[in-house]
């Protein structure tokens, strides 16, 4: 199949290019600036692409910062440190960001004639974010399926929809995986910072795979 892969530059998204790559599928890789701090994921968005062979591509949705913005992840405000599942975490919810991100990635899969979009949404996401869970996805794919009618037949794929992060840790050491080409850290510095929730569930996920985690933490 011909992939249309929304691929931010995290371990979950990267390992989802590399996954299907492998498994013999075209991916062209689609990445968006949405104004976030972590901008530097970006970088490693681009290596995947290249890396798997593929295309990659940036979109840019700046012009949205300002519209949909009050998180975390794209205002001067601090990033919260904790796991995953603390209250305090919601405060990273860029508002409609997944829907957004399809939308779009839809238009494009209709365009290049390609079979499906895929995104590396997670077990780990649904207690955050709304935009992560199951039905979400099933719901938005029948959507979609409407919007495009006539124009084409466009699958929504979300393989790792049930795994945890550890899950998806051991499928990318599967896949060949170079994890330090991967960044979680939503705090952006030169190094992951090891105390936000993503860098917090990133460090968890290596410990419970029982894959080594070669990234470098200043925590």
């Amino acid at each position: 199949m011909k992939i249309i892969a929304i691929v931010s530059g995290g371990l979950d998204s990267v390992t989802l290019a590399h996954v299907l790559a492998k498994q013999g599928h075209e991916i062209n890789c689609l990445s968006f600036d949405y104004g976030q701090r972590h901008k530097k994921e970006l970088d490693f968005a681009r290596t995947a692409g290249y890396d798997i062979g593929g295309y990659w591509d940036l979109i840019d949705l700046t012009g949205l910062t300002k519209h949909i913005g009050g998180s975390s992840l794209t205002d001067d405000i601090q990033v919260p440190d904790g796991h995953y599942t603390e209250e305090n975490m919601k405060i990273t919810v860029v508002p409609n960001r997944n829907a957004i991100m399809l939308s779009i990635a839809y238009g494009v899969a209709v365009a290049r004639k390609a079979d499906a979009v895929a995104i590396a949404v997670h077990a780990g996401d649904h207690f955050i974010y709304p935009d992560c869970r199951p039905e979400f996805i099933s719901n938005f794919d029948a959507m979609q399926k409407k919007a495009i009618e006539g124009f084409g037949e466009v699958k929504l794929l979300a393989p790792f929809i049930n795994y945890t992060k550890a899950d998806i840790v051991k499928a990318g050491a599967s896949a060949g995986v170079l994890f330090s080409k991967t960044w979680s850290c939503y705090k952006g510095a030169d190094v992951h910072c090891g105390t936000c929730g993503t860098c917090v569930e990133r460090k968890e996920a290596f410990e419970l795979a029982g894959v080594k985690d070669v990234t470098m933490y200043l925590k």
